[in-house]
Parts: C-alpha cells; sequence; structure tokens
C-alpha cells in the first residue's frame, strides 16, 4: 500500500468539528479542560491519506540496503549516522497539526527556509546531506519517503523494533508550503508543553512517553541544541536503557555554562527538563514504569507511535 498525502484537505462536512477541535485545544490550554481530555474525545486524530504514485519504479528494498550500508562511520560522532537520521525523520514528520493540516511527513519542507533553519533543526543538514548520494542513485524516491524510510532503517539496524512503513510521500516545490517554525518541542519547558505540541499531532500521552525513549539514540550538541551529552553509554544501540536510567539514577543540576540541564554523578550522562517530566508527570509515569521494566513492551509500542509519526 502507499500513502496519499496530496491534501491534507478538509472537507466542509469536516470544518464544524474543526472548529470544535479549536475550541476544546484552546479552552485546554487555559486550564479550563484537561488537555489530556482531548484525545479521549477524539479531537486529536491526524489521519494519512492515502494512494499517491511515485513518477517512477522505486526499488525500496535497494534504496533501504543502501541506506543501512551507509550508516557505520567511526569519523562521525559515535560512529554511527543512524541516531541523526532517526532525528530527521521525526522533526520532518512533527510539524503536522490537526487544526490546519499542515506540515508533517509529506514535503520534505526542511530543505527549504525558513524550517531548514529553525533552530529546532540545527545540525539536521548533516542528515540531509548524508542521504543525498542514495537520493540521486534513486531518484525516483522522493525526499519525503526516503527521510521516513532512513528513520525506520536506523532504528532497526541499531538493534530496535522493525517499523511498518509506506511509500507514497510526495515533496513540496518551494518555501511556501513550509510550516511556521516552533511547532517541535521546547526541551527546558514541562509536561503541559509536551502535551500541547504532540496533542496538536493527535499523538496520545503513552505514544509521547513511547517517542521520548528514542533518546536513548545519539547525544545533544552545544553548537545545535545548545545542551551537552549522551543520555546513556551506548547511543547507538536501540533499547530501554533510557528509561531504567530516567528511574536507576539520581539526577542532578549541572553547573556550567549552559541551559538547565541534569547529569548523573558520574557526569558523563544528562537529561534534559523535558526527560524528567517523563517520570515526574504522573499520567506519563504510568507508560514510563512499564518501559523500564519490560523492553519488549516499549519496543512494541514505539513500534507503533513511529509508525503514526511518520504518516501524519
Amino acid at each position: 500500500t502507499t500513502l496519499n498525502h496530496s491534501a491534507h484537505s478538509t472537507s466542509r462536512g469536516s470544518r464544524s468539528t474543526m472548529s470544535w477541535i479549536r475550541r476544546a485545544f484552546s479552552s485546554a490550554l487555559n486550564g479550563r479542560t484537561p488537555v489530556r481530555a482531548l484525545l479521549g474525545a477524539g479531537a486529536a486524530t491526524a489521519t494519512v491519506a492515502l494512494a499517491a504514485e511515485q513518477k517512477q519504479e522505486v526499488d525500496h528494498e535497494a534504496v533501504r540496503k543502501a541506506i543501512a550500508e551507509s550508516l557505520d562511520d567511526l569519523d562521525y560522532d559515535d560512529g554511527s549516522f543512524g541516531p541523526i537520521l532517526v532525528r530527521l525523520a521525526w522533526h520532518s514528520s512533527g510539524t503536522y497539526s490537526v487544526f490546519d493540516q499542515k506540515g508533517g511527513s509529506c514535503g520534505a519542507t526542511m530543505r527549504f527556509a525558513p524550517e531548514a533553519s529553525d533552530p529546532a533543526n540545527a545540525g539536521l543538514e548533516v542528515a540531509r546531506s548524508h542521504l543525498e548520494p542514495i537520493k540521486q542513485q534513486f531518484p525516483g524516491v522522493s525526499y519525503s519517503d526516503l527521510w521516513t524510510l532512513a528513520g525506520c532503517v536506523a532504528i532497526e539496524e541499531m538493534g530496535g523494533p522493525k517499523i511498518e512503513w509506506r511509500p507514497g510521500r510526495t515533496d513540496a516545490k518551494c518555501k511556501h508550503c513550509c510550516p511556521p517554525n516552533g511547532r517541535l518541542p521546547d526541551a527546558s519547558r514541562n509536561a503541559d508543553h509536551l502535551r500541547a505540541i504532540f496533542y496538536r499531532m493527535g499523538i496520545s500521552d503513552q505514544e509521547i512517553v513511547a517517542l521520548s525513549g528514542a533518546h536513548v539514540l545519539g547525544r545533544c550538541h552545544v553548537d545545535r541544541s545548545g545542551y551537552d551529552g549522551p543520555w546513556v553509554r551506548s547511543p547507538t544501540t536501540f533499547s530501554n536503557e533510557y528509561f531504567r536510567q530516567l528511574y536507576g539514577t539520581q539526577w542532578r543540576i549541572r553547573e556550567w555554562n549552559g541551559p538547565l540541564q541534569y547529569q548523573n554523578p558520574q557526569k558523563d550522562l544528562m537529561m534534559l527538563p523535558t526527560d524528567l517530566e517523563i517520570i515526574r508527570d504522573p499520567i506519563f509515569a504510568e507508560y514510563s514504569k512499564v518501559y523500564a521494566e519490560d523492553e519488549s513492551k516499549f519496543f512494541s509500542d514505539f513500534a507503533a507511535a513511529f509508525k503514526k509519526l511518520i504518516e501524519l
């Protein structure tokens, strides 16, 4: 099957529904309604439209193989481009909004300013450049499909679950298709901020926590996010170690000339303010405790949540 992201359009018959969503979401952000109640009411249900045509025949298994063979590089970061490709897939998909049905995995609009210059996307030019030779090798694959497939392949190659992936995303033609900047999470904020960002995409509390487990991969760079360091000691291996570290470590505020972040007693690992919200918020904690104890459950839930994310 293929995806159809041709419009993300809203029919006349659904305009009243979208108006209701806007009113309910606004009420939640103003404290009149619990934000998490929206999903239970069916308000945040971003869906993927179906069936788009590829302009050229594409051997996606060959594309998958080329991506896998490109990952390892001892001269880059922790020896793998895998983590930054996961970040590219996530950031290119995480701009979707159920309110205007714009943004999301279709379009690959990060090729253009202003999205390419969004501070939240700092450093992702490395990932885009890394995939460019594969795009040239397989010109029929859209950038949108390539970026999302690369994230899935990277997760699988680093020991994570197999992510169900479907082709069919098309690419935008110009910068005017870019969603507004500021749609991605701010790591300095709290649980309410995470909910506001992810509910806008139609992502639930459980899915927020599952997707947060991707912080087991890679590290923060001062010259990109302002933050510094890895979350775990094996940042190129997909596991539930992120959750185990959250619960099994005494996290302390790091004293340094940088933004607020936390470090372990050995000072070799870090957590962001939003990471600690995953165990401090009682609703999030219901899921993070399970994932810390049950890796297979985490893998299963993550695979489903990531599939949903890259089909927004």
